[in-house]
């Protein structure tokens, strides 16, 4: 198993919307169970699946569990920049509105603040830090309004999110994440960050579960695959009810990547944009317009998984007795 050799002397910065566990549960685990987990510096929570004063919870619960009760856990942003549950409502059939979808949830007590640590971690360490974004980009996009000069900063950043060649998930144009908050990710796409690495649907729809792969990790009975076996079989996507359902490695892949990035087979090159106009492409990914912005950079837009390797590296790490 090769670790990403870019990633080994740098700091990485977890950036999440954590739910219940599922796969920003799941990423993490692999990560701390990799030779990765000595990098993570800390993990940042925004809103997404869940409003991030109850991720946050999840996330402190998480490594607690994983005997890394000493990684810090920040508060981010607790909503999107622009986007709206009212807004939402606007938009018809959303297949999955996450925390817009909910009652709101706002944190009530105090929590180191998530903005504050990106902003001082990668101003303290220019171009050594890999920052992982596996929910809404937020929290990245907001220190970029404090800090404009702070992109540049950035060693490389690695998305969970967008659909380049395939359908949304939750429109039929846009990837939750990005649909989410569309204004983030145009901000983060459209920014001077030196590496981006998009892991999209593009590459996610290749890794699907179904409740064999499932029953394989639940045997395990650890605490961890406790947790596994409670979102995915009772929550999402409900494998106890529904034998024949399907979820996917989402945010997994992200670690799965950058633990042996043998996982991607071909890749491709492009300059992206997001479309932050309301209406029925809000959050899609679109064709850059360099005229708009004629210093951002590339993005590398995965497009061909080796489902078996990954599968192998999902699985071992969560199966793995502590």
């Amino acid at each position: 198993m090769t670790t990403a050799l870019f990633l080994m002397a740098t700091i990485l910065i977890f950036d999440t919307d954590s739910g219940f566990f599922a796969d920003d549960g799941a990423a993490l685990t692999m990560l701390l169970r990799s030779p990765l987990a000595s990098s993570i510096r800390g993990i940042t929570v925004v809103s997404g699946n869940v409003w991030a004063a109850k991720g946050i919870d999840y996330m402190r619960r998480n490594v607690q569990l994983l005997h890394r009760p000493d990684i810090p856990v920040y508060l981010g942003a607790q909503e999107p920049l622009v986007h709206t549950a009212a807004m939402a409502k606007k938009e018809g059939k959303v297949a999955f509105a996450g925390a817009l979808g909910e009652a709101p949830v706002l944190a009530t007590r105090t929590a180191k603040n998530a903005i504050d640590f990106i902003v001082d971690t990668i101003d303290g360490n220019p171009g050594k830090v890999t920052f992982m974004a596996i929910g809404p980009m937020t929290n990245l996009a907001i220190s970029f309004r404090m800090r404009p000069d702070l992109a540049a900063k950035i060693g490389t950043l690695i998305l969970m999110g967008g659909a380049v060649g395939v359908p949304g998930n939750a429109t039929k144009k846009a990837e939750f994440n990005f649909w989410f908050d569309p204004e983030a990710a145009q901000a983060v796409l459209r920014s001077t960050i030196p590496k981006k690495i998009m892991i999209g649907l593009d590459l996610t729809d290749q890794a699907p579960i179904r409740k064999s792969d499932y029953e394989q990790i639940a045997a395990a009975k650890t605490p961890i695959t406790d947790l596994y076996a409670e979102d995915l079989g009772n929550l999402y996507p409900a494998f106890n009810k529904n034998p024949n359902a399907i979820a996917y490695i989402w945010d997994a892949l992200v670690s799965a990547y950058l633990i042996d990035p043998r996982i991607v087979t071909a890749s491709q090159t492009m300059f992206l944009d997001v479309d932050s106009r309301f209406g029925k492409n809000y959050g899609a990914v679109i064709p850059l317009d360099r005229s708009v912005a004629p210093n951002a950079t590339p993005v590398q837009v995965m497009k061909r998984l080796d489902r078996e390797r990954a599968w192998r590296i999902y699985k071992t790490a969560l199966t793995k007795q502590d």
